[in-house]
This record gives structure tokens, sequence and C-alpha cells, in this order.
């Protein structure tokens, strides 16, 4: 098959299932159908061919474009100004990604995407980093003309796309075609109150809970007792500090004066130079350092049904000075098979703070899609399916 969008198959109609035009009727995500009917009628365009597989079950990754500035501060333009202009009064210079460019830590900058967007007025759209860009704890956030807010793409929107990206814990090389953000289409508002997510988990069995203290040699089979999930505004989920099999492993602390990571190589890079292993504590507390980046892992073994897609939002900000998962996007039929962790990107604010085995950390957001989608585990460039404690794919395993 083509790689090249100008080669995909005629679009469908943008369509539910029962039918209905896109213009009207149910609420819901769009699946990679009808984004490929979105490219071919314009309303995604770019200056270069899009790649077929930049098209997932749910979403679009979104390239990097030819260049960039390094900026004085992050901002947002706000409804008076185009990112162009703006970034133009805060940039110390501008230069190009073609060759490589090193993007340092602590530096704030702003970079082309490749895309661009001419969104009906029936559509909006969210970013979000890429799983393999939250775990290398390089802060990425979309930016549209005219934008009051990160991240977010209003219905109709019609312009230049642009991500803000701040490397915080490792530096990196960039180049033009790298995807560091993913963009999910939306009609209307599909998000699940707690009744109705109570009934897709009687339903699907989005979650469950490995019994504490037993030895776990494999993800426990769905016929185990389940315990009641805790809904609350979506499905919330928990820290596991008991060590996951076969090491014991709890956490990866990130290393400070690391060498530089390659955007585009993938499973080129030896673990150790840049993480720091943690063990179980006995205690089954871990005090987080300030300012100090962790990867690790929920306690629940998560199910998102190939019906529905969710997104990973911080549990509150009131329980703790951290921050909890970058990356937020789970795609349909994630951990579909034999169900997998949540990976948790976790950083510390400003002050030392405990972080306590079984503590609720975050919750999982469940919108339905308009139709159905190919299963996450079953496709055959899903780096993080049945994933336990999982590094991003530049790491050897």
């Amino acid at each position: 098959m083509s790689r090249h969008a100008a080669n995909i198959p005629e679009p469908l109609p943008l369509a539910h299932p029962n039918g209905q035009s896109l213009a009207r009727g149910a609420h819901g995500i769009l699946n990679a159908k009808d984004i490929k009917s979105l490219i071919a009628q314009k309303a995604v365009r770019a200056k270069t061919d899009l790649q077929e597989d930049q098209i997932q079950s749910a979403s679009l990754d979104l390239r990097l474009g030819k260049g960039g500035y390094r900026l004085r501060a992050s901002f947002l333009p706000g409804p008076r100004a185009s990112v162009q202009r703006k970034a133009e009064s805060l940039a110390l210079h501008q230069f190009s990604l073609e060759g490589g460019a090193v993007l340092e830590t602590g530096c704030v900058y702003l970079l082309e995407i490749a895309e661009s967007l001419a969104l009906p007025k029936s559509l909006s759209a969210l970013a979000s980093p890429k799983s393999s860009t939250g775990r290398i704890d390089l802060f990425a956030r979309l930016i549209t003309d005219y934008g009051g807010y990160f991240d977010r793409v209003p219905s109709g929107y019609e312009g230049p796309l642009y991500l803000e990206v701040s490397p915080r814990s490792f530096g990196v090389i960039a180049r033009p075609g790298a995807r560091l953000s993913q963009l999910r289409f939306r009609k209307g508002r599909p998000a699940y109150d707690n009744h109705r997510l109570q009934s897709l988990h009687k339903r699907d069995q989005l979650v469950q809970i490995a019994s504490e203290g037993r030895e776990e040699s494999a993800v426990p089979p769905w016929q185990d007792a389940m315990r009641v999930p805790h809904i609350e505004q979506g499905l919330v989920l928990s820290v596991d500090l008991r060590g996951l099999p076969p090491r014991g492993l709890a956490a990866y602390r990130a290393k400070r004066h690391t060498p530089l990571i390659d955007l585009d190589k993938d499973r080129a890079l030896a673990i150790n130079p840049f993480w720091e292993s943690l063990d179980a504590p006995p205690s089954g507390r871990l005090i987080l350092d300030p300012d100090a980046f962790y990867i690790l892992a929920s306690r629940e073994i998560v199910r998102i049904p190939p019906t529905h897609a969710a997104e990973m939002t911080p549990f509150d900000p009131q329980i703790g000075e951290f921050r909890v998962h970058y990356a937020g996007f789970f795609d349909p039929g994630f951990g579909a098979n034999h169900g997998a962790r949540a990976v948790l990107e976790v950083r510390s604010r400003d002050i030392p703070i405990v972080l306590e085995h079984g503590q609720a950390v975050g919750r999982l957001i469940f919108e339905r899609l308009l139709e159905a989608a190919p299963a996450y585990d079953d496709r055959s460039g899903a780096h993080y399916k049945g994933q336990a404690l999982a590094l991003s794919k530049h790491f050897a395993e």
C-alpha cells in the first residue's frame, strides 16, 4: 500500500454507525476512516503528502515542519494575534530543523507543524503529546492562531498549527517530519458521565486491580474476581509501588546531564545513561524529589473497548503538588486482548512530596467513537501494547 494520502482509497462519507451525516446526529470521536475522509476533503492539509501511518485508529500524528524559533517565554496568542506575529515579538532567534537541530533543556521553542486545518463547523480537535514524547519528559503543546488555550482547536478552525516544545530532562535532536504530537477530532461532546461509565464497565470490564500481596508472573486473567472500580468524573487510576515482575522494579527516575536523544532513532539507546532504576520501597511510599521526573505504572490493569477512546487527566491538583501524565491519549482497543498498565509520567513541583502505593493520581475520561475502530493491540506497529513499566521507544528493551 502506498504511504501517501494522495493514494488513500476513495473517501467514505463522514457518518456514524446509523448512517447519519456528520453534520448532525450522535456525538463522537472520528476514527481512521473518517480522518481519511477529512484529508481527502482538504480539511487536513500539508505541503508534503501525508503518510498512511500518520493515521492512527482515532487520531492523526502531526509532523514537525522545517523550522522554528527559540523564545524568551511561553505564550498564547489570544484573540487579537496570530502565532507568527506573537512569536516574532518574543523570539531570541529563528532556526532550521533541516539537518537536525539540538533543543536544549530548560529552553522554550516554537516549531512549525507541517499540517494545517480547515475544519467544518461541526468538528473541533484536541491535541496531546505522543506517548514517546511524554516519556522522555519533552513538554509539547499545540497552539493555533488567535487561540486562548493550549491543545485545543476550536470548531471550524482554519489556519496553521504550531507546537511549543520545552525539553525538561533530556536534550533532543529534532528534524522535519518528527512526530511529537497527535490530534483527535471530535463532533460535539462525547464524554461519559459517571452513570454511563458504570454501565460501560459492566459491559466491557474496563479495569481490574491485581490482588494485593499476590506474586504476579503475568497479567491476571480477566476471569479473576473484580474489585469495584473507582468512578468519579472518570475512571480513577492509582499508582503501583509494589514493584512489577519479573524484577520488582517500581519506577524509573531521569538522570541529569545525559547525552542527547535523537527523536528519529528507535531502540537505539541504552537505559543506564538516562535512567535510574528504583526498586519497590519496603514502606510502600516514594518521596518525589523536587523537579525530578519519574516513570511509574498504574495499579490498575486497563482495557479500552474498540468503540471508545480515553484521555488521561490529573486526578486533582489539591491532592499534591505534582503533575501526572503529559501524554494523555489512550487509543481504542488499548489493552483489549490481555489488559495493560497505564504508564504514568510524574513530576514533583518545588518541594518533596510523598507518593503512597495505591494513591489516586489520574483519571481516564472515556469518549465514544462515531464508529468502532480496529483495536490498538491488534496493530503491528503498536509500541506499547501489553505494557507494564515501559520507557519510550527510543530505548532498547
